[in-house]
């Protein structure tokens, strides 16, 4: 405040004036010195962005320079790495399904051990989810996409090779530790190559792809196991049935998404994290240049992180010593320290709770579909009396006596026939639709709300499942329960990423997956025992379980 002594009121008044004006002046002059001095770059940032007066951070730089990169090749082959990727990790658990009918009496396999084969997978994924999460959060996502594929495809080689139920379940042990290695990756490093308007699309449309790998699968299966080739190799020491050729073919996958992912670069906001700001700029520049055919010097932000690129290189010789090993891990513990704090981990206990469930539920009904198919298609006698729980009472029964059958005795295989493929290629484009309408919906509905209308649909039909008494509903119903639960991870997987920041995504996702894949563990055990208690009995668990996975979605946050 300014002080006046002079004589005459109106003179001091107007020196104050004059005091405030300087002031005034100084100020603006300071602020625009300031503004002129800033780079061409910093400058584009500032008129950018509106939502925050606060200074913009390294990771919201990188979704305005992702958007003027636009959508373009280089986004068609990070998908077509990415869906091939999913394709080859969905294959691991959905392959079983199609060789339980007719490795039955090769493997002299019970119902439980049926069970057992389509759990072990899972068990091998929840061993190692979590520590790969927070490896991947701190070594990076490339390496173990690269070595994640690579592993997978020699241990499908072996599971193709076995020659007893002991070695194949061992196998797909392996199988889902290397399946665990590379799925958080794969979903983390595209969303992170995606802008945030059209994030959540990209991870729906990259999800709506386990609806083709079951089309695929099916018709995959339905080519080659319908074929009765044999062969003997090594004066016999190695007899490979139509299934392990079956499983060779398979492999191929994951082959092509270990070489897909040689050519693709490492996430840029993972070099942020890790303050690498000329590697993350140079992989920002190759987009750009991929998606449209221009020289770098066109790009708007060319000079982007320059500045910190100047101080990182000022701080070099500070900093001669080379990061440990240790240091590394102790900085990747850091990064992660607010997962576990307020409001992190409500959203962590919740929707690891809702995985836990909803995702148990839908690997039961999904790897025991073609089984189920069989049967009907097998013992069908549906009359208007009967409906799937006599029919399945019936099998659970047959099976048992099969089992415990003498060497004297010759076990005869329930071979699936067409039916059973074209019900599961059915079923894949059945699990089209949802995807595709929760696409549209997403942004405008909001993922709560269609969290809470998948969990009534669930409840409803899965109770229908239990009363089916045709083909046809039987077909249609499990279609139904598949696509909208498998929606519903993909829901789970894009709220995940909105809700979890870089520095801890990956970790945050391995460990909701994690919950979600003991729960398929517990649930593909738990399934065959519940069946042979009587078939009723799995069917009201399971919409159980769907009544607690609605609820907990009331608690979701709205966005």
């Amino acid at each position: 405040m300014a002080f006046c002594v002079c004589d005459f009121p109106y003179k001091c008044k107007l020196v104050v004036l004059l005091i405030h004006i300087v002031s005034a002046q100084s100020i603006i002059s300071t602020k625009l010195s300031f503004y002129l001095s800033m780079s061409d770059q910093s400058k584009a940032f500032i008129e950018n962005d509106h939502q925050d007066s606060n200074t913009i951070t390294s990771m919201q730089e990188i979704d305005l320079a992702l958007k003027e990169c636009g959508i373009g090749w280089f986004h068609v082959l990070l998908l077509t790495s990415s869906i091939i990727g999913l394709i080859a990790g969905i294959l691991v658990t959905n392959t079983t399904p199609y060789i339980l009918p007719i490795a039955e009496c090769d493997l002299n396999m019970s119902l439980l051990q049926k069970g057992l084969l389509n759990a072990m997978p899972y068990i091998g994924m929840t061993l190692v989810s979590i520590l790969v999460g927070f490896l991947t959060d701190t070594f990076g996502r490339k390496i173990f996409l690269v070595s994640g594929f690579c592993g997978l495809f020699l241990f499908t080689v072996v599971g193709g090779s076995s020659q007893s139920y002991e070695v194949l379940v061992v196998a797909k042990f392996f199988e889902g530790v290397l399946f665990a290695v590379s799925f958080g990756p794969n979903l983390t490093m595209t969303s992170e190559f995606c802008y945030k308007e059209i994030r959540d699309r990209v991870i729906l449309f990259r999800s709506s792809f386990k609806a083709v790998a079951q089309i695929i699968v099916a018709a995959m299966s339905w080519g080659i196991l319908s074929h009765d080739w044999n062969l003997s190799l090594f004066n016999g020491f190695l007899d490979l049935h139509i299934w392990n050729i079956y499983i060779y073919f398979m492999s191929i996958w994951s082959l092509v998404s270990f070489v897909l992912y040689l050519f693709l670069p490492e996430s840029p906001k993972f070099y942020i994290t890790q303050n690498k700001f000329t590697e993350a700029k140079h992989v920002i520049f190759k987009i750009y240049t991929m998606n449209t055919g221009k020289p770098v010097e066109t790009f708007k932000y060319f000079n982007l992180w320059k500045n910190k690129e100047n101080d990182i290189i000022d701080q070099e010789p500070k900093r001669k010593v080379k990061i440990t090993l240790k240091q590394q891990l102790l900085v990747g513990l850091h990064n992660v320290k607010p997962m576990f704090k307020p409001p992190l981990v409500s959203y962590l206990v919740i929707i690891s709770g809702m995985n836990f469930l909803s995702l148990g539920f839908y690997n039961i009904i999904r790897l025991w579909f073609p089984q189920l198919s069989t049967i009907v298609e097998h013992y069908s006698n549906f009359n208007g009396e009967n409906n799937l729980c006599d029919i399945l009472d019936t099998y659970t029964h047959n099976l048992n006596m099969k089992v415990n059958t003498t060497l004297s005795e010759v076990c005869v295989p329930t071979r699936s026939g067409d039916e059973t493929y074209i019900n599961s290629m059915i079923l894949g484009c059945v699990c089209i639709i949802p995807f595709a309408l929760s696409g549209i919906l997403v942004n405008k509905v909001g993922k709560k709300n269609l969290f809470i209308a998948g969990g009534f649909i669930c409840v409803g039909v899965t109770l229908g499942i239990r009363w089916a008494n045709s083909k046809f509903s039987v077909v249609a119903l499990f279609s139904v329960d598949v696509a909208v639960l498998q929606t519903l991870t993909g829901l789970f997987q894009a709220s995940t990423v909105e809700l979890f920041p870089t520095s801890m995504r990956t970790l945050a996702i391995a460990v909701i997956m994690t919950l979600g894949r003991i729960g398929t563990l517990v649930g593909n055990v738990a399934f065959p025992i519940l069946l042979n208690l009587g078939c009723s009995v799995p069917f009201y668990s399971l919409t159980s379980v769907m009544i607690c996975v609605t609820v907990m979605a009331l608690l979701l946050p709205k966005s």
